[in-house]
């Protein structure tokens, strides 16, 4: 096989396959760097997958990096009163694209390192912003050239705290530079332990993550954790959770249809229940009602803090009871009844149901009511009349594919001034037989008759 990918002239792939057995060899690959060009285009990458781990303590390599920077960067570099000539007039390949290892703490560390040397020694306690702003130029460099890493070491120690807050900060606003990496490993030292005390998971994607359970154990003032519509939050995950020693003080939990945990998350509500103040759940449209009823009683049972409640499905009455047993707390709620997968005669009786019901048990204020239905002008109205007095804050109403219900929101909310901030998205089908978005500032002339 090999002889005939050598005819067919697959050499450099068999050369760099072999060249990868000495990607811990430094002094190998230098060498290889010599032999032709070939061999050296084969070999650069290799050398510059993971430069900040290297064990030689040269970091000149930074250098090179910063030679791609541009004039604007480089020219502020500049004040910091580098030495001169640190800019390398060009180079052979774009070396920051090569990147595959990345380790925060080592790249804070090799940046005080150099830093140490680059700057004047008359000038080397001149300004403490001098590493972080060669830190933030290092990473914007290899986000703009949209790197794809095979790991990613998020390794916090507290000395360097302000420094992380930035880079946390840059990865925020640019999520595909961690969307493809392979690995992602999460490293807390020193004093975290005993300092962090808020933890919000959102969109994370669980899949193949282990000993979380180890992780948690170790935090000794955490007070909150949120998990928010995240990915693969599987039975493995909420096994971790549930078999923590810890008190787990889960204070918000919003899962979607797409993950199957069933009876776990009876069980997670039942350990968790007691801290938890936000639920959501988008899933139940494709569960069975004997379970739908079983997570309902549990949250009913164990969740007296709710404030903010968030559900679609069609299942009414243990939906009344729920809100019926939240009341005293919830502050926030938002029901879609509308299965847009399966639409029939049986979603219109539903959302007819429960706007002739859910205004005689909602509490006398809310700050914020969400409701996606399909609305008919007289259930709407009997929803009205029940909510005369009930305070809304916040109103948002997706009347889905229903009739025009402007004029009552006219009569009873705007004249009455029943609800301080008011958003509609009235889709209905039109005599044409196409769809119009009707929204409430499309209708200026309408709202000042």
């Amino acid at each position: 096989m090999s002889c005939s990918k050598i005819f067919f002239g697959e050499l450099p792939e068999l050369i760099y396959e072999v060249l990868k057995y000495f990607k811990s060899d430094f002094s190998t690959l230098y060498s290889c760097i010599l032999v032709n060009r070939l061999w050296c285009r084969l070999a650069i990458p290799l050398l510059w997958e993971n430069p900040f781990s290297y064990p030689t303590k040269n970091f000149n390599f930074i250098e090179i990096y910063l030679h791609n920077l541009n004039g604007d960067l480089k020219t502020k570099l500049n004040e910091y009163l580098i030495k001169e000539h640190i800019f390398r007039s060009n180079t052979l390949f774009n070396y920051p694209s090569f990147i595959k290892y990345l380790n925060t703490w080592r790249i804070i560390s090799s940046i005080k390192e150099w830093s140490s040397n680059a700057l004047k020694p008359e000038h080397r306690n001149l300004d403490p912003n001098f590493g972080r702003l060669i830190q933030m130029s290092l990473f914007k460099m290899f986000i703009d050239n949209e790197v794809n890493l095979h790991t990613l070491d998020i390794d916090i120690h507290l000395k360097w705290n302000s420094y992380y807050d930035d880079i946390l900060e840059l990865m925020s606003q640019n999520p595909n530079f961690i969307h493809n990496v392979r690995n992602l490993n999460l490293y807390v030292h020193n004093n975290y332990s005993n300092t962090l005390n808020t933890i919000i998971l959102c969109h994370v994607n669980f899949e193949g993550i282990i000993n979380l359970d180890k992780i948690f154990e170790q935090l000794n003032v955490l007070e909150s954790v949120h998990i928010i519509y995240c990915n693969f939050l599987n039975a493995s995950i909420i096994q971790q959770i549930i078999s923590l020693t810890k008190p787990f003080k889960l204070k918000s939990l919003f899962i979607s249809e797409r993950f199957k945990i069933d009876e776990l998350l009876l069980l997670l509500l039942q350990n968790s229940g007691s801290y938890l103040e936000n639920f959501g759940c988008t899933f139940c449209f494709n569960y069975g009602f004997s379970l739908k009823q079983q997570i309902f009683e549990s949250i009913i049972k164990y969740c007296k803090k709710i404030k903010f409640l968030e559900f679609e499905d069609q299942i009414t009455y243990p939906l009344f009871d729920l809100i019926e047993n939240m009341k005293q707390n919830l502050s926030y709620l938002s029901i879609n009844a509308f299965n847009y997968s399966q639409v029939s005669s049986n979603n219109i009786v539903c959302d007819s149901f429960i706007l002739r019901n859910l205004g005689q048990i909602l509490p006398f204020k809310l700050e914020y009511l969400k409701l996606s239905l399909h609305i008919e002008t007289c259930d709407f109205e009997v929803f009205l009349k029940n909510t005369q007095d009930t305070f809304i804050k916040k109103l948002v109403i997706n009347n889905i594919d229903g009739q025009d219900i402007l004029s009552y929101i006219k009569v009873y909310i705007m004249k009455k001034k029943r609800v301080k901030y008011l958003a509609i998205m009235n889709p209905f089908k039109s005599t044409e037989n196409y769809n119009s978005n009707k929204e409430l500032f499309s209708m200026k002339d309408e709202e000042s008759d």
